[in-house]
């Protein structure tokens, strides 16, 4: 039988409701983690290294990202971010599922290194539920709103490179399709592979 856990790449665009359909997912499935970025900036008032994310040296982070110790990673506003191989490594071996929860530039080097990953996108319900939901925050100016807006656009086109798409009209709905998507995967072939080649010894 198959013990090793998922490895699942979860992307959409801002104020989509990544985060609010993760938490409830998270709060149903106690076997699956989500994977701690490692990062080169500073740590802000609160945040605690291996919690938050891995603080680390830009010398350190480059190391491990020119010796294949990133599963991906990103420069943002002069700050290095990316995801560990190793933890990443670890929970799967243990047999946990493991979400990535990042932007599409990462998802697509995550696909290339980690050909098994499991690709979903979540998608609003149309633009305009999209743009709502950014407003509703109250947290940006229009300018910014404007440019996220813009960025979801550029997200939205590839997502067709995922495995699957998932709408987030209702949370519960989506959460369920997303266990769904994951309890079919661990019935492919490709996933049973080992499986199948050790009954075929017996």
């Amino acid at each position: 039988m198959n013990n090793k856990g998922l490895l699942v790449v979860i992307s959409g665009p801002s104020g989509v409701g990544k985060g609010t359909v993760l938490r409830s997912y998270l709060a149903q499935n106690k076997k699956v983690k989500v994977s701690i970025s490692a990062t080169t900036r500073n740590p802000r008032p609160g945040e605690e290294d291996g919690v938050h994310y891995y603080f680390m040296t830009e010398e350190r982070f480059c190391q491990l990202a020119e010796n294949d110790g990133m599963l991906e990673h990103a420069q943002y506003s002069g700050n290095y971010y990316g995801t560990p191989r190793e933890m990443v490594e670890r929970e799967l071996c243990a047999g946990n599922d493991v979400i990535l929860e990042i932007e599409v530039q990462g998802a697509m080097q995550v696909k290339q290194k980690c050909p098994d990953a499991l690709m979903i996108f979540i998608l609003p319900p149309s633009m305009a539920e999209l743009t709502k939901r950014l407003i509703d925050r109250r947290t940006e100016d229009e300018e910014t709103i404007n440019r996220r807006m813009a960025a979801a656009k550029n997200e939205l086109a590839q997502a067709s490179s995922y495995d699957y798409a998932v709408i987030n009209d209702n949370v519960d709905d989506a959460v369920e399709k997303i266990g769904a998507i994951l309890r079919a995967a661990k019935c492919s072939t490709n996933y049973m592979k080992d499986f199948i080649n050790e009954v075929q010894q017996l």
